[in-house]
């Protein structure tokens, strides 16, 4: 089990919980949604954990830039991040009100026709997920500004301990929670409808990621001057190795080599590629966007585009140096989830499965985007020198 992907874990996962929720007598199911309550409980407590360990020691890793040019790929990163979560917004809300409630039987909640753990165990967080954001933006920033080597060493050495329970405890039991969970579904007759969502769901998330991508290349290159076609096709080999990988980090040196190909001067190359890789996630915020809103339509949750931007913005900043693991971004996104839009442990585990079963997409449209910055701040950087010389 150990070799196979998180992909086919978690797919095991679902298939065994469809199954137990089919022929498992109650008492089975109840036992499993127990033992995935526990974990998802833990999963509750570490978030406050993760929001510190990764966004403080990331923004504090941002202060050792190169000035301007940092601040130019910062802003662009960003824009284009809050661009893609807000195209997401408009098509889905266009779209699944068709999707996702013309495949729905249930007018109610989901949630109440499952069956309850048979024993809760507590573990409340040692603090908010607000005071945690703040917590992180006050230590990052401080020690961006006092460049303190001995707070950002410890920074970095907390962030290793966060990561290794992510890595070796939390993901790794991830298909409990959605083994236990699909259970359930299955149980109260639910399961039908949602992986019927889910198809649906993914074939939007994977035609917006084209579209932004294409847009992407289509802005920087007409800046740029520069074919937006010959560029994408330079950046094929990056898509797919990102595929493959479900990782900015592992990709880097084949995004590097096919940004070059795209005539990005060297030292442009060098920065940006390996920054963007930390904070452009254009992808993963669509996919996280779509899916959030498919559950809460799935649950009969009330959004607006008033709620959702404050959440896509905050999305933005929560996903910096999110966990340079297979999911990572959807870890580090569950505060904002649980604060901004008041998900509950299922419809976090259902955006856990959602999100990880096309993570290797949101990765490549990741990845493939941090070519079209580059093109983009490369552009740029001549004028941004010049007037800093003016």
């Amino acid at each position: 089990m150990k070799k196979l992907g998180l992909l086919s874990r978690l797919v095991i996962a679902i298939v065994l919980g469809i199954v137990i929720g089919s022929v498992a007598p109650e008492w089975a199911v109840r036992g499993l949604v127990t033992l995935s309550s526990i974990f998802g409980s833990f999963l509750s407590f570490m978030i406050p954990l993760i929001i510190v360990g990764f966004v403080a020691p990331g923004i504090g890793d941002l202060g050792h830039g190169a000035g301007k040019l940092l601040a130019l790929t910062v802003i662009i990163a960003y824009a284009s991040t809050l661009f893609a979560g807000s195209l997401a917004f408009l098509v889905d809300s266009s779209l699944f009100p068709h999707l996702v409630h013309a495949a729905s039987h249930a007018g109610g909640n989901p949630e109440e026709a499952l069956l309850k753990p048979f024993f809760v165990i507590e573990m409340p967080q040692i603090m908010g997920v607000m005071s945690a954001l703040v917590l992180a933006f006050v230590l990052g920033v401080g020690m961006a500004q006092t460049k303190s080597r001995s707070l950002m060493n410890g920074m970095k050495e907390f962030q290793n301990i966060i990561e290794n329970i992510l890595g070796n405890f939390i993901i790794p039991l991830l298909p409990l929670l959605i083994c236990g969970t699909f259970a359930n579904l299955t149980y109260v007759g639910e399961v039908q409808v949602l992986l019927k969502t889910f198809a649906k769901v993914y074939m939007v998330v994977i035609g917006l990621h084209l579209t932004v991508i294409a847009i992407q290349y289509t802005v920087a290159c007409t800046v740029a001057g520069k074919n937006p076609i010959k560029a994408l096709l330079n950046m094929v080999p990056a898509y797919v190795t990102a595929i493959g990988t479900q990782s900015s980090a592992a990709t880097i040196p084949v995004t590097l080599r096919q940004t070059k190909e795209n005539n990005v001067s060297e030292d442009v190359a060098d920065f940006v590629i390996p920054l963007c890789a930390t904070i452009h996630l254009s992808g993963s915020t669509i996919t996280i966007t779509s899916c959030s809103i498919a559950v809460m339509m799935m649950h009969g949750v009330n959004f607006s585009f008033s709620t959702m931007f404050p959440f896509i913005m905050m999305l933005g900043l929560m996903m910096v140096a999110a966990p340079g693991v297979p999911g990572g971004a959807i870890m580090a996104a569950l505060g904002i989830l649980q604060s901004m839009l008041g998900f509950g442990p299922d419809m976090q585990a259902l955006m856990i499965a959602l999100y990880i079963a096309q993570d290797s997409f949101g990765t490549a449209c990741n990845v493939t985007g941090d070519g079209a910055i580059a093109i983009l701040v490369d552009k740029l950087k001549g004028s941004l020198i010049g007037t800093a010389k003016a």
